[in-house]
């Protein structure tokens, strides 16, 4: 395999993940006897450019552009986040009905709904159809089709070039990254700004958070590699911010490298001289991370087969993609967790790729009343906690499994 950004020959290893289906590929019960198909899941490192990525294994076009299961809606803090974001955003750059806000990977409309209330004009894309249609039902203006240089034309020859261009969680999504990153100069305003969240490989690393790998993230990135990225196609980050979501996540501000109006803040250089000294640099310190990952496995089981032991009842909360990557790497069936629940109806009714623990409306925790509720979407603890704190009435546990074992009464 060669490297999606330099064209590197990759032969570093990352973390081996042993083989695991499609994280969103979630299982109706008339299919439970059909074949289940399984990936290595092994990401590899790059020793010129230090991009962690894994091959495509599975077309993005199967991955997302059919029947796909991730609504962000259906979380409270997320939508939180995407508000604040858009009231930020306006006050901060003046984004007024006069300008134009594209958002890549738009989803169900959770964010450009917020700009929309502040009558600022938008547009999402968005390639997996049954998303897009929840968004056009809420009045965002959708196109239903991949992001790429072919579709930045598209935009520019119908005059669409975007003042602000949003892309929360897509970037790490793109198997053709340079494609990808270049389609975006080609649809943005000369003085226009693009801002890009995603995932921090640093945190990753530091927080033990292996289970946020998964077929679906074909890269992870540091701060250092998403800088060559932009650079190579004529794009300059000017800003950035470290934020909590998702266990650690980094927000880009990018705009032309040839528009002047933008000045570089001192946080791009701190981000860049911290990963230097962590190591970022150097391929021991990503080499070192598989050893980590293993011991972490060991203790999740521990856990596991202690509590069976003692006779506890465990359910799981979530059916996110991260949870199935822990529990099939880990080997964690229903003779550990008898069930999992998940607000999201289009889960409800189906079973855990992998693992086939069946999901069901998060009802079914009070019926059951657990020993321990495993939160799988470790980075929403704290909105699930307050959610069903009701099981400490008949003292039931929550636990989560990263970056390590941790009970809470």
């Amino acid at each position: 395999m060669e490297c999606r950004f330099c064209n590197t020959n990759l032969s570093d290893v990352f973390v081996d993940l042993g083989v695991s289906p499609l994280s969103n590929a979630y299982i109706k019960e008339k299919d439970l006897q059909d074949k289940e198909n399984f990936y290595p899941l092994r990401p590899l490192i790059c020793s010129n450019c230090f991009l962690v990525q894994l091959p495509e294994l599975e077309r993005a076009e199967n991955i997302f552009a059919s029947d796909y299961a991730y609504f962000s809606s259906y979380s409270d803090s997320w939508l939180r986040h995407a508000e604040n974001y858009t009231r930020n955003m306006i006050e901060r750059f003046g984004f007024n009905e006069k300008s134009f806000v594209v958002e890549i990977a738009s989803n169900d409309g959770y964010l450009l709904q917020y700009f929309k209330e502040r009558r600022v004009p938008v547009l999402g894309i968005e390639p997996a159809r049954n998303v897009a249609e929840a968004a056009i039902k809420k009045g965002i203006p959708t196109l239903i089709k991949f992001f790429n240089t072919e579709t930045a034309r598209e935009l520019a020859s119908d005059g669409k070039l975007a003042d602000l261009i949003v892309g929360n969680n897509v970037l790490a999504h793109v198997p053709n990254l340079n494609d990808f990153v270049q389609g975006m100069k080609i649809a943005l305003k000369p003085e226009g700004l693009i801002t890009m969240e995603f995932p921090h490989l640093l945190r990753l690393i530091e927080e033990n958070q292996f289970d946020t790998i998964y077929h679906e993230h074909f890269s992870y990135f540091s701060f250092i590699t998403v800088d060559k990225v932009f650079r190579a196609h004529g794009l300059r980050i000017f800003d950035v911010d470290e934020l909590p979501t998702h266990g650690g996540s980094l927000r880009i501000y990018a705009s032309h490298e040839e528009d002047a109006s933008k000045e570089i803040t001192e946080k791009v250089q701190e981000l860049i001289d911290r990963e230097v000294r962590k190591g970022f640099k150097n391929m021991e310190y990503y080499r070192a991370f598989h050893e980590k990952v293993k011991e972490t496995k060991r203790n999740i089981l521990e856990f596991f087969i202690d509590a069976k032991r003692e006779g506890k009842t465990i359910a799981g909360y979530g059916a996110p993609a991260k949870g199935n990557t822990l529990l099939n790497y880990c080997g964690i069936r229903t003779d550990f967790i008898d069930f999992t629940v998940d607000r999201n109806p289009h889960k409800q009714g189906c079973y855990l790729p992998g693992s086939r623990i069946p999901i069901y409306h998060p009802d079914r925790i009070k019926e059951a009343r657990p020993d321990y509720v495993v939160i799988l979407p470790w980075n929403l603890k704290d909105e699930i906690m307050d959610q069903i704190s009701y099981i400490r009435q008949w003292g039931g546990k929550f636990v989560t499994l990263i970056p390590e074992v941790r009970i809470y009464k």
